[in-house]
């Protein structure tokens, strides 16, 4: 089994929250706004597909990528993302998950071997820095996924900043969109820059388990 692609670039939950536009408070804030819509698809899957170009992700280009909005609670939400290869084959690899903090918002990228074993680059990702928006949050690269990346050779991605954008449930064209970037002005030694898009306006079916995940959760 090779090592799921580091993209810059989950059954049902303990506590699920009801799909359907969440109404918020005039004085939510964006953190809150943002964990509120994307809770709100909770129990449901999207396809999606690559909308960037980058010559390293060429054999994802048309790829079928489903997401699924797998495990809620008020702390935590838990997001598969399933990726079928040119060989037909469901990568079931990949995780997201969103955590809230004392500070603000994590991103963290669950990774595990088809065997359900941890993959060696695992749970990197990063925390926001600022408010965001309430439909956009920005997650730079933390200090535990930067040693992480030195650790297993990948120099490359210490500078990553990850970006979810997510529109609640209802809203008219309602999409999500999962983004890693680095930069040469940021410190890379060169540019990356993957993005996929989901269309949260129609279901699909909901796909199985991702790797190391059983029927009733993680």
């Amino acid at each position: 089994m090779t090592r799921p692609t580091i993209l810059a670039p989950l059954a049902l939950p303990a506590i699920v929250l009801l799909a359907g536009c969440i109404p918020e408070p005039a004085d939510t804030d964006p953190q809150s706004s943002f964990f509120a819509a994307l809770a709100s698809h909770c129990g449901k899957a999207f396809a999606g597909e690559l909308v960037s170009d980058d010559a390293a992700d060429a054999d994802l280009v048309g790829a079928d990528m489903v997401m699924h909005v797998r495990e809620c609670s008020d702390s935590e939400i838990k997001v598969p993302f399933h990726i079928r290869g040119a060989d037909g084959e469901w990568d079931r690899s990949r995780t997201w998950v969103f955590t809230r903090t004392d500070q603000g918002l994590r991103l963290k990228h669950d990774h595990r071997h088809e065997d359900g074993k941890p993959d060696a680059v695992t749970m990197y990702g990063g925390d926001t820095a600022d408010s965001g928006a309430p439909r956009s949050q920005s997650f730079p690269v933390d200090d535990e996924s930067i040693a992480l990346f030195q650790r297993e050779g990948l120099d490359a991605s210490v500078t990553n900043v990850w970006t979810v954008e997510v529109d609640p449930a209802g809203a008219e064209g309602a999409g999500y969109a999962y983004q890693l970037q680095r930069t040469v002005a940021g410190g890379a030694p060169e540019e990356r820059f993957f993005r996929a898009e989901f269309d949260l306006t129609e279901e699909v079916a909901t796909p199985p388990s991702p790797w190391g995940f059983d029927e009733a959760g993680s």
